[in-house]
C-alpha cells in the first residue's frame, strides 16, 4: 500500500469507526495477562463469557478483524494462563445459548477439567444447553445453573441428507456428476432418491463413533442412573433437567455469579474473556496505524508461535456467488510464504476447520504448507473437520491433532454440473451449439462446462478420467505428506469420512487433542517455553483478498471496493442456513470452470 492510503484510511477510521479492540494476540496477550495476573487482595473469581461463542478466526463482517483475545485461540491462551494463576480460586462461566461447537466443547472440557483438578471451583450459567454445550458444561463445571425459562435440548445425534433427484426429474434438470471413491457420495443427493449402501455405511459408522464418545464422557461427568438416557431423550424443561441431574440449580445469572463468588471465597471478580474483558480499552491507534502501514506488530522480533486459521470452503480467491470468506489459496499462500521468511516465527499451528472445495486450490496450499514445513515445524489442529480438501492441506504438516469427534479423511474427488437445457425446452427455449470444428463430438467438447448441455457418454468418460487423475494425485499427496505408503492411504480413502478417533487408529491423525496440546507440541518442536507469544496470522492478507486487490492498491481503490462489497451483499447467501453456507461455498468452484472438487459429500454440523 502507498503512504497516501495509510494516512487517508487512518483519518477515515478516526472519523467514522466506533472504538475497536486490539488486533493481534501478541500484544493482546499482554492485556489478557493483566486480567489473569493482576495483584488483588485475596482470592479472585475469574469470569469467562462464552455466550457469543469463540470464533476460530479474526475475520468478521467489518473493516477490521475481531480482536485476537476474543477468538478461540485467545480463549485457549486465557485458560492456559488461568491454570498458572494462583490467585484465581474460582471461575464463573456464562454460557448463554452458546455457539460453542462440538470439537471446541471437547477441547475446552479437558482444559476446564484440569482447572477443577487444581482445586479451582467452576460455576456455569446457561440460558439453554444443546448436545455439545451440555458436554462442555458437564465436564467443565462443578455446578450448572439454568435460567428458569431455559431448556436442555439434549436430543441425541442424527444426520439428515436431502435427496433432490425426483424434484430435478420433474423440473427436467439433468445432474451430470462423476466421482472417484465409492464413498464419495455427494452426487447421490442429486442422482438418487435415497442413500446407497456405502453412503449409509460411512455415515452410520461416524455417527456411532461420535455417540460412543459423547455418551462415555457424559456418564463419567454427571453421576446418576439415567444420565445417558436423559442426554438422548430431551428436550427438557428447566425443572425436568434438574430432576434428571443434568443441571444443579435453576436461577438467573446474577444468582449463579454470587454462588460462584462465595464458593471461591473471592472478594472481587476479574473478567478474562468476552466483551467485558475488552471494555474500557478503547482504540489503540498505534496498533491501528501499524496494521494499516503493514508494520510488524506481532512480537517485535520476539520468537513466537503463529496460528493460521484455515476455516471454511477452499477456493482460489475470495468473492463469488456465495460471498467471500473461506480459505483463499491466494491469501493463504501469501501468509504461509511470509511466515516461512520471518525468523521470529519458530513454529506454525494451522487450525483447520474445512469441508474442502477446489481441488486446484487445495493442491496449491498443500505445496505451500510442505515448503513451510521444510523451514520450521508445522502442526495441524483440526477443529470440527478437516475433510476432503481440508484433509488434503492438513496432510502436509509435521503432525496432525484432532478431537475424537472431529471429522477427517474423505479422500476422494467429485466433478460435475447441473444442466438446465431440458428444463428450458419445457418452456419453449431451445439451445443449439455451433462448434467451429466439423469433427464428430466437437460440440460436446466445446460445451462440456455449459449449464445448457448435458454430457454424452464420451464426455462423461473424459471427465471421469480427469476426476480419477485428481484422486490419484490426492492420494499421492497424502502419502507424501504423511510419509506413509500409498497402499496404506488407499485403505482409508475412497472418499470415506472418519471421526478423529477412527482416524487416529488408521494413521490419518497423529494425536487426539485440541488446540492446547497442538500449541504445546509446537512450542516443544520449536524449543520455546510456555510463555512464548502466540499470534493469530492472516488478517492483513485476508482484508486485501476480501476486496480482490493487490498489495499495492491505492486508498481510492480500497475505499471504492469496500463500499461496493458492502452494498452488494448477496441476498441469496443470507437466506441459506448458516450450517449450509460452507457446503455451498465448497462446491462453487464447479460454477467457475473447475472440473473437480475435493469436498465433503454433504453438509455436516453436529451441535
Amino acid at each position: 500500500m502507498n503512504a497516501w492510503f495509510r494516512v487517508t484510511l487512518l483519518a477515515w477510521v478516526l472519523a467514522s469507526c466506533a472504538p475497536r479492540p486490539r488486533l493481534t494476540s501478541s500484544d493482546s496477550e499482554q492485556a489478557e495477562g493483566s486480567h489473569a495476573g493482576a495483584s488483588v487482595a485475596g482470592a479472585q473469581l475469574v469470569e469467562l463469557d462464552l455466550s457469543s461463542g469463540a470464533p476460530e478466526s479474526t475475520e468478521q463482517a467489518s473493516l477490521f478483524p475481531l480482536p485476537a483475545s476474543r477468538t478461540y485461540v485467545g480463549l485457549v491462551r486465557s485458560l492456559e494462563r488461568l491454570a498458572q494463576n494462583r490467585d484465581a480460586k474460582g471461575v464463573f462461566v456464562r454460557l448463554g445459548e452458546s455457539g460453542i461447537d462440538w470439537a471446541q466443547s471437547e477441547g475446552l472440557a479437558r482444559m476446564f477439567s484440569r482447572l477443577r483438578q487444581q482445586g479451582k471451583s467452576v460455576v456455569c450459567h446457561a440460558h439453554g444447553l444443546t448436545n455439545s454445550s451440555m458436554w462442555l458444561a458437564a465436564k467443565a463445571c462443578d455446578r450448572i445453573w439454568l435460567s428458569p425459562a431455559g431448556s436442555v435440548d439434549t436430543v441425541g445425534i442424527a444426520a439428515q441428507v436431502v435427496y433432490l433427484k425426483e424434484l430435478l426429474d420433474k423440473l427436467k434438470i439433468s445432474a451430470d456428476f462423476v466421482s472417484a471413491g465409492k464413498y464419495k457420495t455427494f452426487a447421490e443427493s442429486l442422482t438418487r432418491s435415497g442413500p446407497s449402501q456405502p453412503a449409509r455405511e460411512s455415515l452410520d459408522a461416524v455417527l456411532s463413533s461420535m455417540r460412543e464418545v459423547w455418551l462415555g464422557e457424559m456418564s463419567t461427568a454427571r453421576k446418576g442412573p439415567s444420565i445417558t438416557s436423559s442426554v438422548e431423550h430431551g428436550p427438557w424443561t428447566a425443572e425436568e433437567a434438574r430432576e434428571r441431574g443434568l443441571v444443579d440449580a435453576i436461577g438467573i445469572e446474577s444468582e449463579a455469579r454470587e454462588e460462584a463468588k462465595h464458593r471461591a471465597r473471592a472478594a472481587r471478580s476479574v473478567a478474562m474473556f468476552g466483551p467485558e474483558a475488552d471494555s474500557g480499552r478503547g482504540v489503540d491507534m498505534v496498533e491501528v496505524l501499524r496494521f494499516i502501514s503493514g508494520a510488524d506488530v506481532r512480537s517485535a522480533g520476539r520468537p513466537h508461535i503463529a496460528v493460521v486459521p484455515a476455516q471454511g470452503a477452499i477456493v482460489m480467491q475470495g468473492g463469488g456467488l456465495f460471498e467471500s470468506g473461506g480459505i483463499s489459496a491466494r491469501a493463504m499462500s501469501k501468509t504461509l510464504k511470509r511466515l516461512k521468511r520471518e525468523s521470529a516465527v519458530r513454529a506454525v499451528v494451522l487450525r483447520v476447520d474445512s469441508p474442502g472445495g477446489s481441488a486446484l486450490a487445495s493442491d496449491l496450499i498443500w505445496h505451500d504448507v510442505l515448503q513451510l514445513r521444510k523451514a520450521k515445524p508445522v502442526i495441524v489442529s483440526v477443529g470440527g473437520m478437516a475433510a476432503s480438501g481440508g484433509y488434503y492441506i492438513a496432510s502436509a504438516a509435521n503432525r496432525i491433532f484432532a478431537q475424537r469427534t472431529s471429522i477427517v479423511g474423505s479422500i476422494g474427488v467429485v466433478g460435475g454440473k447441473l444442466s438446465f437445457g431440458p428444463a428450458l425446452e419445457q418452456l419453449g427455449v431451445r439451445t443449439e451449439t455451433f462448434p467451429a470444428s466439423p469433427e464428430p463430438g466437437a460440440a460436446q467438447r466445446a460445451a462440456y462446462l455449459s449449464a445448457l448441455t448435458p454430457w454424452d457418454d464420451a464426455m462423461r468418460k473424459r471427465v471421469s478420467d480427469q476426476v480419477n487423475a485428481v484422486y490419484d494425485l490426492f492420494v499421492r499427496r497424502v502419502a507424501e505428506g504423511r510419509k506413509k505408503p500409498v497402499s496404506l492411504i488407499l485403505q482409508s480413502a475412497e472418499g470415506r469420512i472418519w471421526t478423529g478417533a477412527q482416524g487416529a487408529e488408521r494413521g490419518l491423525v497423529d494425536e487426539i487433542g485440541g488446540l492446547g496440546p497442538a500449541l504445546e507440541a509446537a512450542r516443544n518442536l520449536a524449543g520455546l517455553g510456555s510463555d512464548a507469544p502466540v499470534v493469530i496470522e492472516g488478517p492483513a492478507e485476508g482484508l486485501l483478498e476480501l476486496l480482490l486487490l493487490g498489495d499495492d492498491a491505492s486508498g481510492a481503490e480500497v475505499s471504492a471496493r469496500w463500499k461496493a462489497a458492502r452494498a452488494q451483499s448477496n441476498p441469496l447467501f443470507s437466506v441459506i442456513p448458516s450450517e449450509l453456507r460452507t457446503f455451498f461455498q465448497s462446491l462453487e468452484p464447479l460454477l467457475h470452470g473447475e472440473h473437480a472438487v475435493t469436498a465433503l459429500p454433504f453438509a455436516l454440523s453436529v451441535k
